[in-house]
Parts: C-alpha cells; sequence; structure tokens
C-alpha cells in the first residue's frame, strides 16, 4: 500500500538533542561543560527518555518538560556541575535545538510530492511549537501532535492512535521515523511502516517487533513511497 502520511518523532530525530550542550559549551561563562558536555549530553538523554518510561508504567504522567529537567538535573550531579547559571543556560537552548542539516529539505521534498507530515512526539506543545518555529518548518508540517493529548508517553498505543485520529486511512500508509530503536519498534508493533534513524549505529533492539528500514540520515525518506 502507498505511503500518503510520513510522521517524524521530534527530539532526536529532526532536533539535535545535543545541541543545547554543544552551543553552551563554547560560551566563556560555562567552560565547565567544554570537557565534559558529550557525557552530559548522552546522560540527559537517556534519563529523560527512562523517566518517561518508569512514568508511563507507574501512571504517575508529568509533561516532557519536567522530565527534560529531571534529566538534567541528575546529569549535572552525576558529572559534579552543580551550577545554576549553566542549568538554566542548557535549558533554554533546549527550546530552540537545532534541526539536523537534511531536514528542511527533506519535508519539503514530501510536501511538493503531495505527501502529508507530522511530528508525534512526548514533546509538550509549547516545547513543540518553540522548536518547529525555531528551525524553520512549520510550513512544511501538517500536525503536530503531542502525546499530552492522551495523557501517556510512547510506546503506549493511545500515542500511535493519534496519527489515525489525525489523518485517518490506515496504519500502513503511514510511515513512523524515529532515532529512537525503541520508537520504531513499538511504531512496528502497532502496523505503521517505520524507518528507524540509526546515526551511531548501534544494534537493533531485541523486543516484539523491528522496524523495516535502517537509515544513517534522514536524506533518503522521500524515497519511501
Amino acid at each position: 500500500m502507498p505511503i500518503t502520511t510520513y510522521v517524524f518523532d521530534a527530539y532526536g530525530t529532526l532536533f539535535d538533542v545535543n545541541a543545547a550542550a554543544s552551543r553552551a559549551a563554547k560560551e566563556p561563562a560555562h567552560l565547565a561543560l567544554v570537557e565534559t558536555w558529550p557525557d552530559i549530553a548522552r546522560d540527559w538523554r537517556l534519563k529523560q527518555l527512562q523517566y518517561t518510561w518508569l512514568r508511563a508504567v507507574a501512571g504517575q504522567h508529568c509533561d516532557f518538560w519536567q522530565v527534560t529537567q529531571d534529566g538534567l538535573d541528575w546529569a549535572l550531579e552525576a558529572h559534579g556541575l552543580a551550577n545554576d547559571s549553566t542549568r538554566a543556560r542548557l535549558l533554554e537552548l533546549y527550546w530552540e535545538l537545532d534541526a539536523y542539516a537534511e531536514v528542511p529539505a527533506m519535508l519539503a521534498a514530501l510536501k511538493a510530492s503531495g505527501k502529508k507530515t507530522a511530528i508525534l512526539s512526548n514533546g509538550s506543545p509549547d516545547m513543540l511549537n518553540a522548536a518547529v518555529s525555531s528551525a524553520g518548518i512549520r510550513d512544511l508540517l501538517d500536525a503536530v501532535l503531542s502525546v499530552e493529548t492522551v495523557g501517556v508517553f510512547k510506546p503506549a498505543t493511545a500515542v500511535y492512535d493519534l496519527v489515525g485520529a489525525h489523518f485517518g486511512g490506515t496504519r500502513e500508509e503511514v510511515l513512523f521515523v524515529s532515532s529512537n530503536g525503541w520508537d520504531a519498534a513499538g511504531a512496528a508493533g502497532y502496523g505503521f511502516q517505520t524507518a528507524w534513524v540509526n546515526r551511531a549505529g548501534e544494534p537493533v533492539d531485541r523486543l516484539y517487533a523491528k522496524p523495516h528500514h535502517v537509515l544513517s540520515d534522514l536524506t533518503t525518506i522521500p524515497e519511501f513511497t
């Protein structure tokens, strides 16, 4: 069945989650990050995701901004950086993450071919709106869908249901794209066609489903029809 709708995870897929720490490390006020920013960025992201899973399992939902702050606080403490100004700057930069270089042209190609495009993200609506505006890609998206509509994080089925509720059509008409192996697996198990953007060259997760395609970046997404 032809793909009519291309749905993207946001953080780590369209937007570089390492950009906040990388940019802050270049600023004179935050020189403590020069050596440690890659480790802080890695641990920040890991804890951010772990907290979404644990909250979903426990039925203790909060918005993504809260787990973003909680993950950063853990990472900063783990690396001995209890600096309020650095914390504030990292959080500020998270609202204006860089999009990966290939994103605008890739989305523009999809729109030019008449495809529907959307974000489906754990992010809260205000965070996503800020990121989309900062990256200049708002006109290239038909929808920005947030888990806040259903009050549970991915990979809950209720989150993937948001795509059909918004666009209609069948699950097989959707290509879901994520940089998170577990998210691509969740979407594949749900019935979407899936592409895992595996920029780091990691092994495939041992889960109940596997992504249909594994890519190194987003450049070739418009070729999937």
